[in-house]
């Protein structure tokens, strides 16, 4: 039966974590956890620039981490960071540091594509799964609420407030005070107010808590005697008295909080407090699934060839009312030519041709707003739309790929003059040269090699005498590549072999 190891690493907001798992057919076994109380989210000042204090909390967090997975092979770990990474304005500068420290790729996932994941964890935890569920995740900087049935969501949503930001802003220092615990709640539930109603439309079986403020608070309740299992209103009552009356966060003397819990422990109340009355819940169950469980079954899905975000392109192939054929024809050439450069290590670049062939699939997706700069368009949705499966980074290089299929090269000057995107993009721009006339008929025997520290495009030379308009294309494509002091030119031969 297939075993192997798997990890995934969550750089939330309040903690890192690290699970290791082994995947035994179609199911996850987890193995090892490690979870570092980092708070990144108190280093983001209001300029949303990292402090040097949590950076390096971090860091040292992520050092500890790699002394675990340094042995496991690169496609075994996944790496994702949620909200303060998504807002911090010098992540990017804070993501090389952290590459370096843990080792391996972090990715920057989106809100919506956060919630997916923590119910792909949750789904695989439930003793029923088949009820309609309502999942809530408090982290540290931001709320994910879903709505889903069996292991697929129906609604997604990522709101911005997180038990991290909560306790700062509204109980600084650690006190608890009336005024300001009734400000957080109120807070809390004006960001819920815009999506109660069309959830509530949706409904529920039954809602589920799950990380580390619903962990906190369940146990608290079942272990001062205030609910008999799980969160209940009437309990969240019980504990909300408690705290106006301990007046500090050192003072709750509860049962079931940790001490890494208590900084954030009344930030993470309130919003929950708040949920309890704007979707007018009576209880909630704990799961022990989320975010790092589901990273590792979305990993599952990839090494049995059920990679989500094929789903994703192929649904967006749908919306946007892609020319099909066209995207399949400047694929396939695509392709080729980049075949030609990895004969031979297909392995090690097997995921650059998944992004070519997704890239060249979806290329022409901006056509649905203006064909004027519809590349432009396609980059934007690309970059900016809800991708299931696809992290922001994965979008931004496709949003890349799309914007450099055509047009200036300039545009995209600023990509590592060592990426393999180069590669990718010449491959993109050579096949839709070819088809841009849309007949779909099969190509002539096109060979792209190595030339110096270029690339030449051999061609037959009757073809090109036959396609003035293409070989005209393809010699202005030379002067593009020129102004970027990159080398590149078409030779035209009397025969060329086949390219595959």
């Amino acid at each position: 039966m297939f075993q192997k190891l798997v990890c995934a690493v969550d750089l939330g907001s309040n903690s890192f974590r690290l699970l290791v798992g082994r995947i035994v057919g179609d199911q996850i076994y987890p193995l090892d956890g490690l979870k570092e109380s980092v708070r990144l989210a108190a280093g983001l000042g209001s300029d949303k620039q990292l402090d040097a204090a949590a950076r390096e909390r971090a860091l040292e967090a992520l050092r500890r981490f790699n002394e675990r997975i340094r042995n496991l092979p690169p496609d075994a770990v996944r790496a994702v960071a949620t909200n303060t990474l998504r807002v911090a304005k010098n992540a990017p500068q804070f993501l090389l540091e952290a590459e370096e420290a843990l080792g391996f790729p972090i990715e920057v996932i989106a809100g919506r594509e956060e919630a997916r994941l923590i119910y792909v964890g949750v789904a695989h935890t439930l003793p029923d799964p088949t009820l309609q569920q309502l999942v809530v995740d408090i982290g540290g900087g931001s709320t994910e609420f879903i709505i889903g049935r069996n292991f697929e969501p129906i609604q997604l949503e990522s709101l911005y407030m997180g038990c991290v930001g909560y306790s700062l802003r509204y109980f600084p220092g650690g006190y608890i005070e009336k005024q300001g615990l009734k400000e957080a709640e109120l807070a809390a539930r004006n960001e819920l107010q815009a999506i109660a109603n069309p959830y509530r439309e949706t409904g529920w079986d039954q809602a589920v808590g799950s990380s580390g403020s619903a962990k906190s608070i369940a146990d608290v309740l079942e272990q001062s005697g205030w609910s008999s299992g799980g969160i209940t209103r009437e309990g969240l009552e019980k504990l909300r008295s408690h705290m106006l009356r301990a007046g500090h966060v050192d003072k709750l003397d509860l049962p079931g909080i940790k001490g890494d819990r208590l900084p954030v422990f009344a930030g993470g109340f309130s919003i929950l407090y708040a949920l309890f009355k704007e979707f007018d819940l009576e209880h909630m169950v704990f799961s022990d699934g989320a975010l790092r469980l589901g990273v590792l079954y979305d990993l599952l899905g990839r090494y049995h060839r059920h990679d989500l975000r094929d789903a994703t392109v192929q649904a967006f192939r749908r919306r946007y009312q892609v020319d099909v054929a066209q995207a399949d024809s400047v694929s396939a050439l695509a392709l080729a030519l980049f075949a030609q450069q990895c004969a031979g290590c297909e392995e090690e670049f097997a995921n650059d041709r998944r992004f070519l062939d997704w890239a060249a699939q979806l290329h022409e997706i901006g056509l649905s707003v203006a064909h004027s700069s519809y590349h432009k368009h396609t980059a934007y949705i690309l970059g900016n739309a809800d991708m299931p499966g696809f992290s922001r980074m994965d979008q931004g290089r496709l949003a890349r790929l799309a914007l450099a299929h055509r047009g200036k090269l300039e545009r995209v000057q600023s990509l590592d003059p060592e990426s393999t995107d180069w590669l990718l993009i010449l491959c993109l721009r050579l096949a839709c040269i070819v088809h841009r006339a849309r007949s779909h008929a099969a190509p002539p025997p096109l060979r792209l090699q190595r030339d110096g520290q270029g690339f030449m495009l051999a061609a037959p030379q009757h073809w090109l005498q036959e396609s003035p308009l293409t070989h005209a294309a393809l010699q202005e494509e030379q002067q593009h590549w020129a102004r970027l002091g990159k080398g590149f030119r078409v030779k035209a031969e009397r025969a060329v072999a086949a390219a595959g």
